[in-house]
């Protein structure tokens, strides 16, 4: 059973890391090697300046400004969207009450339904939840408006994506609603794995709902939890977040700055500016801001593992 075990592990290992080499590490050093060059994107000469880059990225007042977004987008949106994840799947999965003849442990009426309801907008390309929203925050046409219109809400019209103190909020929004059903579907499946004598013991001994969440569903489901906290995380400082930036708010990224995040400041020194080290610049930092997140996410949900 050992003769060539290690020839063997090697052999698989060798092609899908060779990928992982070509495809996800070298793009990366890549990029750290042309944030000390001039390069335009464009002309294939360039030279080396140092730390040139990273002093004028220290001094760029928008830089710290989409720094702070990415922040918050990062420590808000997966709090948000994971408690309101965690609270969907216990209501489907364990929240219902007791039925006549029925199991002691079981979901609320209708349960079935509002899983499919919850996970719909993951079936939707976030472009088009992005151009949907859009159309909604309307301040003249939009739906949000007119709503508060018919209920005789006149007076309370914002301009949403056109004001800077809630076009921030107004995008966060919009990725809260269209990732919560994935984590909703992630969690249930957990959820079903556990033993309902667990829950059922726990009822007997006169525990409530929230006491066998906290008590029974969240520590066996924690390290679910945890790597959806990382995930979503990367999301709202990546591709999720600049999808509905670019798409939904003016500029992309105002008014006044209001809006602008990392991953769309990159984008936008590269391909709009011609700044691409530049912009590989603001990539490092983007990459140092993700792995520091990741690492203190993991780190402080770090506990015993529970098996049942």
């Amino acid at each position: 059973m050992q003769h060539g075990k290690y020839r063997f592990i090697v052999g698989f290992l060798a092609l899908p890391l060779g990928l992982y080499a070509l495809f996800v590490v070298w793009p990366f050093i890549q990029s750290i090697y042309y944030s000390f060059t001039d390069w335009t994107g464009l002309s294939p000469e360039f030279k080396m300046v140092g730390f040139d880059n990273y002093s004028r990225m220290l001094d760029d007042e928008i830089f710290w400004k989409s720094l702070q977004h990415s922040l918050l987008f990062a420590l808000l949106l997966p709090v948000v969207t994971i408690g309101l994840a965690l609270f969907f799947a216990f209501m489907i999965n364990v929240g219902g009450r007791k039925r006549k003849n029925g199991p002691v442990i079981t979901g609320v009426r209708g349960s079935s339904f509002y899983k499919i309801v919850y996970f719909f907008p993951q079936v939707l390309s976030i472009a088009i939840v992005a151009l949907l929203f859009a159309f909604a925050y309307n301040p003249d046409s939009g739906a949000i408006n007119s709503i508060l219109r018919g209920i005789g809400l006149d007076n309370v019209q914002p301009l949403w994506l056109g004001d800077p103190d809630l076009a921030l909020w107004a995008v966060m929004a919009v990725l809260v609603w269209s990732t919560v059903g994935f984590f909703v579907v992630l969690f249930s499946a957990g959820m079903a794995s556990i033993p309902a004598e667990m829950y059922e013991a726990a009822l007997l001994d006169g525990a409530n709902r929230v006491t066998t969440f906290f008590r029974i569903t969240l520590p066996l489901l924690w390290d679910t939890v945890q790597s959806g906290w990382v995930y979503m995380g990367i999301l709202a400082l990546g591709a999720e977040s600049f999808a509905v930036v670019q798409i939904m708010t003016t500029g992309p990224g105002g008014p006044d700055y209001s809006t602008t995040v990392m991953v769309l400041y990159v984008y936008q020194k590269a391909f709009r500016d011609g700044q691409a080290a530049y912009a590989t610049t603001i990539g490092v930092a983007l990459l140092v801001v993700t792995l520091a997140f990741a690492a203190v996410v993991m780190r402080l949900g770090r506990r015993e593992r529970l098996e049942y």
